[in-house]
């Protein structure tokens, strides 16, 4: 994720000692005002008290820096539930999550900067123990596309993170063993990708010759005094002493959230800071570059480089673009579970707030709450109000864009893309040229049904606010994240329409397995059945119940969303794996199924009814099992 940067190191440990001496627990002045007060301050003092409330968050800092000064830093809750510690915004760490990859990125331009590396150049140029696969000949993944999101990697997630400190594989070795397939060419989509910023800090390692962590430590922290921020895995011991712990809500209480370390570095896994040291960071951007980055490479960081629409926010390098009371925001979202942290920079402004969490909050609500802070932040910056369009500005046909879109973040390797059948977006056309969307396209898990209003044809405002949203040959983007699109499915792919086939394909089997004891009771009692015919009917049943539990183990898996996200990180649930392998034995049983159903037809095995059950079933099977396939739930080997 993104850190921050002073105006002078000596000015920074000045203000520090004065806040410790005034017993501050490093608030800065400008903090000190009323919270009952219209001051940024006294918002913001309200806004996160209430959020760590009402989301069930047990801490969380802030830092707010204004023309090269920290302005505000202060510290809410406690650091650990279990033990109570309060939070200290100079000293308390927290996983940053992928707020590291603004370091990724000034590490690479860095790099530039001394012509080791060509942000043009094919990044096989610079690798020596792999290749990236020559998916799209002639259209090689540059530095740069790393930079932007778009190299084109799947986004394979499960299993990538560690319980502790990684020590035995290096972050080349892991980008070795877990490529993953290039989905589209370069250069054509933006759509958020952690193997494409971990390449980007092995380049560095690669042609600096110094380890990831080392190099950011040496050639970033060191120069702008961030002595409580680290890569290293294990972190120093003093950092380690004063880390916060990652929860999650659990019945009255909260549990312990696992799985912040890994061989990427790059992208977060492992990285730690606090609020303050952030605070330093941003100053750095906010001022050409604050000596670790020329003023010219500092200005490119910060400039559109890309957009998957040219009329909505783009990305500058690693930071996304967005727009809040009409003036531009470079944001950062990082998450891991048990942190999620928020940057914000207002460059016009040289202005920025970053905000960190330590606990996931109900249904992960601590991910929007970290967005609230940025558009508290830049609202009391801004200017005028944000566009409110009630009405649309162009009739122009708009049922053109009806339809289910699902984002280009989806995997197409591994399970984590069953949650396309409810994480995509539906679109339906209404009358004056209006649109309705439900899906995930907001941040605030309570708004799944938003409405549009059309400004000109293919764009959209969202009725009475600021979102908007674009239409571009059969993709859907929106101005809240510009580091994804959606894709319009065809009627088939419809995740409506794979839902109601799942849950009526479903009702066969299990019912099956309830009814056909009975039934074979029942049978047994009119005379003896052929062997094939009861053999037939044991794998009947054995199908529907091996369904019936791999669809509980299902269900048991995503039951918590928050535990859902440390399972599918680190990839060690036994649910991840049983599930995937109930249905891979089911398919192996539904083979044998079809067998048996044209046998039953052909000898006559029972009365027309079982045998159309039988049928009926052995059709079920298969239509649960080819969508199970086609969301990666079933292991193929």
């Amino acid at each position: 994720m993104t850190n921050r940067q002073r105006l002078t190191a000596a000015l920074q440990a000045l203000l520090l000692v004065t806040l410790v001496a005034l017993g501050t627990a490093g608030t800065a002045r400008a903090a000190e005002a009323d919270p009952a007060d219209g001051s940024l301050s006294g918002a913001l003092d309200r806004l996160v008290r209430r959020q760590l409330a009402d989301y069930r968050i047990p801490g969380a800092a802030v830092v707010v820096v204004e023309d090269g000064r920290q302005v505000y830093a202060k510290g809410f809750g406690v650091a650990d539930a279990s033990r109570g510690a309060k939070v200290d915004p100079a000293g308390t760490g927290f996983f940053m999550a992928s707020d590291a990859k603004v370091f990724t990125a000034v590490a690479v331009l860095q790099q530039v900067e001394k012509g080791r590396l060509d942000l043009g150049s094919d990044v096989n140029r610079y690798l020596k123990g792999f290749r990236i696969k020559d998916s799209y000949p002639g259209r090689p993944v540059t530095v740069r596309d790393l930079l932007m999101h778009t190299a084109g990697f799947d986004n394979a997630v499960v299993g990538l993170a560690a319980r502790e400190p990684e020590t035995g594989t290096s972050l080349g070795e892991s980008l070795a063993e877990n490529q993953p397939r290039r989905v589209r060419p370069p250069g054509e989509t933006a759509s958020y990708d952690n193997y494409g910023a971990a390449l980007a800090g092995h380049l560095v390692e690669t042609v600096s010759g110094t380890p990831f962590a080392r190099y950011v430590d040496r050639s970033i922290l060191r120069p702008l005094g961030m002595d409580r921020t680290s890569f290293a895995q294990p972190h120093p011991r003093a950092i380690d002493a004063a880390l916060a712990r990652g929860h999650r809500p659990d019945g009255d209480g909260q549990a312990t959230q696992r799985g912040q370390y890994g061989a990427w570095s790059p992208t977060g896994a492992g990285a730690v800071t606090t609020a303050s040291d952030m605070g330093r960071l941003m100053n750095a951007l906010l001022s050409g570059g604050g000596g670790v980055l020329r003023p010219g490479s500092n200005a490119s960081l910060l400039k559109r480089q890309f957009g998957n629409d040219k009329r909505l926010p783009g990305l500058g390098y690693l930071l996304e673009e967005r727009v809040r009371g009409g003036q531009r925001m470079l944001v950062k979202d990082g998450d891991l579970p048990g942190f999620h942290g928020n940057l914000a920079l207002l460059p016009e402004r040289r202005a920025g707030v970053y905000v960190v969490y330590n606990g996931d909050g109900e249904d992960g609500r601590a991910f929007h709450a970290g967005r609230q802070v940025a558009e508290l932040f830049a609202d009391h910056h801004g200017a005028r109000d944000g566009d409110t369009a009630r009405r649309s500005a162009s009739l122009a046909d708009v049922g053109r864009y009806a339809g289910n879109y699902r984002s280009t973040r989806t995997s197409s390797s591994d399970l984590s893309r069953a949650a396309a059948l409810t994480g995509s977006v539906r679109v339906s056309a209404g009358p004056d040229a209006t649109l309705t969307t439900e899906g995930p396209l907001s941040s605030d898990p309570d708004v799944v049904e938003q409405h549009w209003v059309q400004v000109r044809p293919g764009l959209f405002q969202e009725k009475g606010g600021q979102e908007r949203i674009a239409f571009h040959d059969g993709t859907l983007s929106v101005s809240s994240d510009a580091s994804v699109a959606y894709e319009r499915l065809p009627w088939y792919e419809s995740p409506t329409l794979h839902q109601w086939a799942l849950i009526v394909s479903l009702a066969v089997p299990a019912l099956t397995v309830v009814l056909l004891p009975v039934i074979v009771l029942v049978r047994r009692r009119s005379g003896r059945q052929p062997a094939g015919a009861r053999a037939a009917r044991i794998v009947g049943w054995v199908t529907g119940a091996l369904l019936t539990a791999s669809t509980v183990c299902f269900v048991l898996l995503i039951a918590d969303g928050n535990a859902l996200d440390e399972a599918i990180i680190l990839g060690d649930s036994p649910l991840l794996t049983l599930v995937p392998a109930l249905t891979a034995v089911a398919l192996a049983t539904t083979a044998a199924m079809i067998v048996c159903a044209v046998l039953a037809w052909r000898r006559r095995w029972w009365r027309l009814t079982g045998r159309l059950h039988y049928t009926c079933l052995t059709l079920a099977s298969l239509v649960f099992l080819g969508l199970c396939a086609s969301y990666r739930l079933v292991w193929l080997g």
